[in-house]
């Protein structure tokens, strides 16, 4: 990787989850070492890595890959302490390419749904959703405030339960089921757009749920276990 700070640039190769090589070639800083570190992953693609130099410098760095910046903390050993900010770029990629965001995307999706319709904290907003949050719903404007009102007024008889996910590069897509003060539940499938570790933007279709009958059979529209079973690993 090249980082970029203001005062110059550093070339980073990581060798394993516990060694990383550093190069500042150029300036009164240019040098060359390979270093111990601690990785701590802080969620959504980012991570605290630390590590001490030979000369007596101590560095922490917290490293956000979704959007290639780095914020470094570093205490030079004459105890000159530096804050800077960075630009990553990755030049090299890893020998064996992982792709964690499904996961990670699906996480904040659940995580914020539970939050808002479950909990029905208006605070979360702030947390999970981006300031021009885009909402692909007549019924509710757009942006960040008109969700927190929303949430906010909600009944206490409104409960969301998740279903069954999946998620593609940055969309994960939810089925669920919402409970209110309708006497018939309304199975939904909520399409969101994650960037920047935020849900930007929000897709619904709702459906009122109908049971299963003797005289109908078939399966129910939504089941509480699908979440589960789908999380559960193949035999």
């Amino acid at each position: 990787m090249e980082v970029t700070y203001p005062p110059f640039k550093v070339y980073l190769t990581i060798q394993s989850a516990t060694e990383l090589t550093f190069a500042i070639k150029e300036g009164k800083f240019a040098r060359t070492e390979t270093v111990a570190i601690q990785v701590v992953p802080l969620g959504n693609s980012v991570f605290a890595v630390s590590w001490k130099e030979s000369n007596g410098a101590t560095v922490m760095n917290i490293q956000d890959y979704d959007r290639g910046v780095f914020l470094s903390f570093v205490t030079l050993a004459s105890g000159e302490f530096w804050r800077m900010t960075g630009l990553m770029v990755a030049t090299r990629p890893a020998k064996k390419v992982s792709d964690d965001r499904p996961e990670r995307y699906k996480a904040l999706v659940v995580e914020a749904m539970i939050a808002l319709f479950q909990r029905r904290d208006a605070s979360a907003v702030e947390r999970f959703y981006a300031p021009d949050y885009v909402q692909h719903n007549p019924h509710v404007p757009p942006g960040r405030d008109a969700l927190q009102t929303l949430v906010a007024n909600l009944s206490s008889d409104v409960f969301y339960e998740p279903g069954l996910m999946v998620a593609e590069g940055n969309f994960v897509a939810i089925h669920g089921r919402m409970r209110t003060l309708a006497s018939t539940p309304q199975i939904v499938v909520d399409l969101f757009r994650v960037e920047d570790g935020k849900l930007v933007e929000h897709w619904d279709v709702l459906q009122d749920e109908v049971p299963v009958t003797a005289a109908l059979g078939g399966t129910p529209m939504f089941d509480p276990e699908e979440r589960v079973r789908q999380t559960k690993p193949r035999a």
